[in-house]
């Protein structure tokens, strides 16, 4: 159904609500406080009046306040107005879907009429409506008075509630209740909550009872994202946890448990053409087949059939078993007007912890029953559909005394109020009922909690049953005192009744809830009863589940699908394939469920192991989108030829380690785990370190000083004799094979002193673990341990520590940690690892579980091409200057090494060989994957061929932007980028960082130290540094020196003077592809300056990951004075001479340039012209004002004479320049100091 009207409304509906209680508690002096006393006005009795303030109230108002007060001290003032507030709704809800349904006695209806939009049926026609309790007299005595139908329209609404108790009681309560004092006034009024009820959801929208469960879901919405993400409390739970399951979902559910129960017994029932989600069992072997036939009952009687939903939410579940009941009742031949009772009473069990979800599922059960049985509400239905209650606020001595079992009112004598026969509890421990009322009720004392996680002993369902048959006839024929005791007592017998009994199908949508989420108390008790199962709230729902079900039962569930494949839900994994059958699954695609941030399946079992048993399985991974789920689901069941069906044994997936449900998997690859040695035994993969504070020990390895950077250091002794402090560190990163991702270093100083030694805030261990002292600085390997793409690895050389997120693999011996290497990046491992880790997290426990099939056979045809791509991509990866191994811009290498004249045939030059590396790239990793397709038997790769879309080179356009089907061509992005980099390269060039003299870096020390000895050695000889790695970015040339007139001369000096126009034209056409867009009439040196002032700080940050190396000092939004500073060579005067070299002089010039436009403006005759002039003008006076600020800004920063040290790194550096800086909260985080 479409629900977009449903999501719209009821979000702000139960702000509303809320709302107006609020407001009417108030009325009644009753409002939110810390204090609740101090909350809730006194009340004083004068005759018929009661007093609250200063304002009267009728006296009926007394019990009903009464019990408000107690609820609010009893939950709180929010709680008390939120449940009041959803009763509301639900009852409005309620009545809306009746009176469109015409399920209303009297034909009329109550919160609209059908033929004039914005009245009231009901009002209009109150004088031949006859409700119980509706005085005619004064319903007529206000009619005619014809100004009170706002008074009247009350009446009549509350009559209607009160009529719709008898049938409903769980959502109507009793006359006068407290929820009813909170009913709004101006009921009638445009604004009020009925009509927006009314008209915010089209009548259509009503037609089928599946509207209730979406007003549940989208009512609480709001409050569901506010609690998601945190440790969740116990009142939020149901916020949390409530998930509307699909229609689809819940067929194939109830289908394939209740459905197929009845199949095993009549396989040839009417039932089965009726159940479109029905999934046929597998042809089994005769074994299998004959200990089914021997746990299949020869005949069943429905009125037996027992379902339960233990987490029920609006009974989604309970209806589609109700209409499933309902043929195989009508196929037993029972009469149609007496099914819906039997199955309401007799059938069907709900629990669910939520008061809401408790009344919905309630009133939908009864609206189904009510289309079959127009007098299903006078039957007084009995439901077994109960929202779980504490027991904790009861006073259970007292209720004991009050019930008074033994009492003499059957024998047909009377008792008193002060009759003491049984005033003496000793006694009562002699009573059977007693002592079950006693242990019944303390186990419910934290049942909002726990819900149906709370057991019940088997044994104790026939004495519940009976003293629960016994409390109601005290409610309805028992003393004075009996009558109240027995009310209050029955909720907790009824559902310790259900929890104790067994079931022959349980289904359910259980809460999904991680341990990071759930409170001490939530994790004490799954750790104490659901030991090996409590990492999810749902996975002790299925232990529970199961434990509810009968022996041979049917169980059907919607759980994240992670249980099938992590290691930390192996145990389950186990339970379920040793000890039970999982008979049918489906495995959703990743956004398959709209309701969920977590991947889905749904899956069916029978209680009770069978050895060999064949389950059928539903893959539905390649269909995006939630709109395709049920669809192709029905399309595999219909034909099990259609690619995504598989039928597997359970028993099959032990062989592979962990046991993860690869159903999709053929028995001959699953046989390999069993016939290969596990990659564990070829090499040693560990946990990366984990150093408790990133942001102290961890640095991009371009923020630092380079003299403190320890490179291809292969010990921990060579490290610490060093005396450097930083090391290079792998953290994992992007897809990316054989060599690559190098960007940080770790605070390793004197052998780790500071990581090993510093100890944790909370208690008395060091913060820091998983050093791997055995292994780090010596040559290994790391990849990705969460990715969000495929599986790589790349090599890494000696001098490494490792992060948790850049898992590392060591070996002895290097042949075994190059196949590693191999075996890893192949599509071998590719299909390995789909079946250990499809979720993604590459655990390394799941990897090295790979299995290894001749390796001696292979490796002499692999050595030499696994060497030769890790080269080929370390090359490639040096090629970008966020390498540290960085030499020269590969385009100003062509340049230099041919002779080159022009940019654009370096470019062409340098792309020609990258295209010819990747093809061959290409090839030699299919190369690999053709000799492992040998050494498994070709078992697990179906196409070796060469594929360039695969080859994770920098250099591969097809990596770096993707393909897609929309845009194949990234030429024209390439090509921008490879121009922004030569600039990046110039710019370089310019600050000092690079020369045209010397390889690699040339300066990246700090503080400017050393730069003149550098100068002196004639380090800058071909193409000097500016003097003070200052660089001025400026929309105009107001300075000789700025960055586009020195790019210009660093163009001129590597390609000369010949071509230098037409290298310029080709760098401003080529920023113009991607970069910034053309602008008609501009000189190519304006087009350079406009990409160094508008967008070349934003690619430098990209670049650096928010990590610059050249800082962008900004006057402001009309960007009067930019300039880049060198985080290398910046000291403690560099802004003094920042504001004596340039923003001095700059002021000067621009007040120069402003007396000439005035002059300009006063000379020109020209209606034009002026208006031009005096827009620049205007321009140009913001700039100076801006100017001005920052000039004394600069001024002040400049007298702190600001040092920088370069170890704090540049997140802490950026923060002290105020917003001297651009992109302050960007680099920072925040606003700076």
């Amino acid at each position: 159904m479409n629900t977009n009207n449903i999501k719209r409304y009821a979000p702000k509906a139960r702000t509303a609500f809320i709302a107006a209680m609020t407001k009417r508690a108030a009325l009644f002096g009753i409002r939110e406080s810390s204090i609740p006393s101090m909350g809730i006005e006194p009340l004083e009795q004068k005759g018929d009046l009661a007093l609250i303030g200063d304002r009267p109230f009728p006296a009926s108002i007394i019990r009903p306040r009464a019990a408000l007060v107690k609820k609010v001290e009893q939950m709180g003032f929010a709680q008390a107005m939120e449940q009041a507030a959803y009763s509301w709704f639900n009852r409005l809800c309620a009545i809306r879907f009746m009176e469109l349904k015409g399920y209303l006695d009297h034909g009329r209806r109550v919160l609209s009429h059908p033929e004039q939009p914005g009245s009231f049926q009901i009002l209009d026609d109150c004088l031949d409506i006859e409700l119980e309790g509706l005085d005619p007299q004064r319903i007529a005595e206000l009619k005619l008075d014809g100004t009170k139908d706002e008074e009247l329209y009350r009446e009549l609404l509350l009559a209607q509630c009160h009529a719709l108790h008898q049938a409903m009681p769980f959502l109507f309560e009793a006359v006068d209740d407290a929820t009813e004092l909170l009913l709004p006034d101006n009921l009638t009024k445009t604004d009020s909550l009925i009509r927006e009820l009314v008209s915010a959801i089209p009548e259509e929208d009503w037609h089928d009872v599946e509207i209730i469960g979406w007003l549940y879901q989208f009512y609480i919405s709001e409050k569901k994202d506010q609690v998601i993400g945190k440790v969740v409390k116990s009142e939020d739970i149901p916020a949390a946890t409530q998930l509307f399951t699909p229609n689809w979902i819940v067929q194939y559910m109830v289908q394939n448990s209740l459905g197929r129960q009845w199949l095993q017994t009549y396989p040839d029932s009417p039932l089965k053409a009726k159940m479109s989600y029905y999934i046929e069992p597998a042809e089994q072997t005769p074994e299998v087949q004959a200990q089914l036939t021997a746990m299949t009952p020869e005949s069943i009687d429905p009125l037996s059939i027992k379902v339960l939903d233990p987490a029920c939410g609006s009974g989604h579940i309970l209806v589609e078993a109700y209409r499933v009941l309902k043929e195989i009742y009508t196929e037993r031949g029972q009469r149609s007007r007496d099914i819906p009772q039997l199955i309401l009473e007799h059938n069907l069990f709900g629990l669910d912890i939520d008061d809401r979800a408790g009344q919905l599922a309630g009133f939908t059960l009864m609206m189904l029953a009510r289309e079959d049985d127009r007098r299903i509400f006078d039957r007084e239905v009995k439901l077994n559909v109960l929202s779980l209650q504490e027991s904790s606020q009861l006073d259970f001595p007292n209720l004991w005394k009050a019930l008074n079992l033994n009492s003499d009112w059957q024998r047909g004598q009377s008792r008193t109020l002060f009759d003491s026969q049984q005033s003496d509890l000793s006694a009562a421990q002699a009573d059977n009922r007693y002592l079950l009322l006693k242990a019944t009720l303390a186990r419910f004392t934290q049942a909002k909690t726990f819900g149906s996680l709370i057991e019940v002993p088997t044994e104790d369902a026939k004495p519940l049953g009976e003293l629960l048959e016994q409390l109601r006839h005290l409610a309805k024929d028992g003393d004075v005192m009996q009558k109240p005791a027995a009310h209050q007592i029955i909720p907790y017998v009824q559902q310790a009744w259900v929890l104790a009994q067994r079931f022959d199908a349980v289904v359910a949508n259980p809460p999904y809830m991680g341990s990071k989420y759930q409170t001490p108390t939530v994790k004490k008790f799954l750790k104490d009863n659901f030991g090996g199962f409590e990492k999810d709230l749902f996975s002790a729902f299925i232990i529970r589940n199961i434990d509810l079900a009968k022996p041979h039962g049917q169980l059907g569930f919607m759980t994240p699908f992670v249980w099938m494949f992590i290691s930390s839900y192996e145990t389950l994994r186990a339970r379920l394939i040793d000890e039970e059958v999982i008979s049918t699954l489906v495995q959703l695609e990743y956004s398959g469920f709209d309701g969920a941030t977590v991947p889905i399946c749904t899956f069916t079992l029978n209680k009770g192991y069978i050895q060999d048993y064949k389950g059928s399985y539903i893959r539905l991974s390649e269909f995006r989108g939630a709109i395709n789920q049920g669809p192709k689901t029905l399309e595999a069941i219909r034909n099990r030829d259609c690619g995504w069906f598989y039928m597997a044994k359970p028993d099959d997936f032990k062989k592979i380690p962990s046991s993860p449900i690869a159903y999709w998997e053929s028995p001959s690859v699953l046989e390999t785990f069993v016939l290969g040695e596990s990659l564990g035994k070829k090499v040693i993969m560990r946990k990366g370190m984990v150093t408790a504070d990133n942001e102290s020990y961890i640095r991009n390895w371009s923020e630092v000083s380079f003299s403190r950077v320890g490179l291809e250091l292969p010990t921990r002794e060579a490290s610490k004799a060093s005396g450097k402090k930083w090391f290079p560190y792998t953290k994992g990163g992007e897809f990316k094979k054989w060599y690559g991702n190098n960007q940080f270093v770790v605070n390793w100083e004197n052998d780790g002193y500071l990581l090993q030694n510093k100890r944790h805030h909370t208690d008395d261990r060091v913060a820091a673990t998983n050093f791997n002292l055995d292994f780090i600085f010596k040559p290994g390997a790391t990849y990705s341990s969460i990715s969000s793409s495929s599986f790589s690895i790349r090599y890494t050389p000696p001098g490494f520590l490792y992060d948790q997120k850049g898992a590392p693999v060591f070996s002895e011996s290097k042949e075994n940690l190059l196949f590693s290497v191999a075996l890893l990046n192949s599509k071998v491992a590719s299909r390995y690892l789909k079946i250990l880790c499809p979720t993604l997290d590459f655990n390394s426990g799941s990897v090295v579980s790979i299995p290894v099939l001749n390796q001696d056979r292979v490796w002499g045809e692999l050595r030499e091409k696994v060497n030769h791509l890790i080269d080929l991509s370390k090359l490639d990866w040096d090629s970008f200057e966020f390498s540290w191994d960085f030499k020269l811009n590969p385009i100003v290498k062509v340049a230099r090494h041919d002779g080159q004249k022009k940019i654009r045939t370096s470019i062409a030059e340098h792309a020609s060989d990258w295209r010819d590396k990747v093809l061959d790239a290409a090839n030699v990793e299919a190369s690999i994957n053709s000799e492992l397709a040998k050494a498994y038997n070709s078992l697990c790769i179906e196409d070796s061929t060469a594929c360039t879309d695969e080859v994770t080179l920098l250099n591969n356009p097809k990596y770096r932007y993707g393909v897609s089907e929309e845009d194949h061509d990234k030429a024209p992005i390439q090509m921008s980028d490879i121009t922004s980099e030569l600039v990046f390269y110039g710019i370089g060039c310019i600050m000092g960082r690079y020369s045209l003299d010397r390889e690699g870096l040339v300066y990246a020390h700090a503080g400017n130290q050393g730069f003149a000895e550098l100068v002196a050695e004639g380090a800058y000889k071909t193409f000097p540094a500016d003097s003070d790695g200052i660089l001025p970015l400026t929309d105009q040339e107001w300075f000789a020196d700025d960055a586009t007139n020195c790019f210009r001369e660093f163009v001129r000096t590597v390609w000369g003077d010949e071509h230098l126009q037409e290298n310029l034209d080709f760098v401003a056409e080529s920023l113009c592809l991607h970069a910034i867009k053309h602008k008609r009439g501009e000189s190519a040196l304006d087009t350079i300056r406009r990409y160094l002032s508008t967008q070349f700080f934003k690619d430098h940050l990209k670049t650096y990951k928010k990590r610059p190396i050249y800082w962008l000092f900004s006057s402001g939004k009309h960007k009067a004075f930019e300039c880049l500073v060198y985080l290398h060579r910046y000291n403690e005067g560099t802004l003094a001479r920042m504001r004596t070299e340039y923003v001095i002089p700059l002021t000067a010039k621009l007040n120069t340039y402003a007396n000439k436009l005035e002059q300009d403006i006063e000379a020109s005759t020209s209606t034009a012209e002026k208006k031009a002039l005096e827009k620049q003008l205007a321009t140009l006076h913001n700039q100076q004002a801006e100017l001005a600020t920052f000039d004394e800004k600069l001024r002040h920063h400049a007298d702190q004479r600001i040092s920088l040290d370069l170890d704090d790194g540049v997140k802490v550096n950026y923060g002290k320049f105020g917003d001297l800086l651009a992109e302050v909260k960007a680099v920072t985080g925040d606003k700076g100091d």
